[in-house]
């Protein structure tokens, strides 16, 4: 009988490890001779800290002095770092780990217009709301969530005297470049521009899974009231299926935060420059009406930029998942 219960443990020990086991962690084999602590700091992990959390994931698996088996693999818990990203802003740039469900995802947000181009422009109350500010700001707070989820993005528009601002009101200037270059005045020039540099990063990156997201607000009649509503190009499925999971995400938070309300955004395809012309997958994201005062409410208020970031952050990490 003691023999079995031996032979057992020994299976159990020798057991590969499970994918469940695997997810977020680095699996990893110790060296000839090599003890706990020096396993642990080969891995960037100071044993002070980590020894504890490194014994309970891998328990079971030590020998009778608690030592190392050599050709065995262990689990070692990944320590997410922090990232600056100065186009935050001062309060914002430290940009600190959620999880790295991002991981390995390459993302290109282009906020609408800039520079020469303030784009749609609202009016509310007294103050003037222009599109390239809200969008700009919306872009960043998207941006700064899935990397705090670890995926990589290019910020395409770039304002290197805003971050992400906490006012209702979003003081217009022209100072917005294409990542340093100068924007033109000329529409089509503008969007080439884009497009062109979108597309240069996208060859240098490896990622199977890139995105280029563009952020708009569009100008209707004031009384036309809008949900978030979603572009793709006609021949893209994946573009599609994006655009389709963005706007089931929405659906499905306000379903929860405001169960009465309803939601009619809507998902189509448009023969637009930026979803025609740009390599990786791409789509396009109308906001609300600008002009419209209950749509403007998503604009003016600070935790309603919020919300939309992170809301259309959700979304994204869903496409993601199904895409894997």
């Amino acid at each position: 009988m003691r023999s079995i219960l031996l032979l057992l443990s020994l299976l159990i020990l020798m057991a590969p490890l499970t994918a469940q086991e695997n997810d977020s962690l680095l699996v990893a084999r110790p060296l000839e001779g090599e003890g706990i602590w020096s396993f642990l700091r080969r891995h960037q992990l100071d044993p002070a800290t980590h020894l504890q959390n490194f014994k309970k994931l891998n328990e079971g698996r030590f020998d009778n002095n608690g030592g190392l088996y050599l050709h065995r693999d262990y689990l070692i818990p990944v320590v997410l770092k922090e990232r600056k990203e100065p186009l935050f802003g001062a309060e914002h740039e430290t940009v600190k780990p959620i999880d790295d469900r991002l991981k390995g995802a390459v993302f290109y947000l282009v906020s609408g217009h800039g520079g020469p181009d303030p784009g749609a422009i609202g009016h509310y109350g007294e103050q003037d709301l222009y599109e390239d500010e809200y969008a700009y700001d919306i872009t960043l707070r998207l941006a700064r969530r899935l990397m705090e989820h670890q995926a990589k993005v290019h910020l395409i528009v770039q304002d290197a005297t805003h971050g992400i601002r906490p006012t209702s009101w979003l003081a217009p200037d022209r100072s917005e470049t294409v990542q340093g270059e100068t924007i033109p005045l000329d529409q089509l020039e503008r969007l080439q521009q884009r497009a062109r540099v979108i597309n240069h990063l996208a060859k240098k990156e490896r990622a199977n899974y890139q995105r280029c997201i563009e952020i708009h607000l569009d100008s209707r009649s004031q009384n036309k009231q809008l949900d978030v509503f979603f572009y793709h190009h006609a021949r893209s499925k994946k573009g599609r299926q994006m655009a389709e999971t963005l706007r089931n995400t929405l659906q499905q938070n306000y379903q929860k935060h405001q169960p009465r309300r309803g939601f009619s955004g809507t998902v189509s395809d448009r023969n637009l420059y930026m979803l025609r012309q740009t390599n990786p997958v791409a789509v396009f994201i109308e906001l609300g009406n600008i002009r419209n005062f209950r749509d403007q409410q998503r604009f003016i208020f600070e935790s309603n930029r919020q919300a939309l970031a992170n809301w259309l952050a959700e979304g994204i990490i869903n496409d993601y998942t199904q895409g894997q």
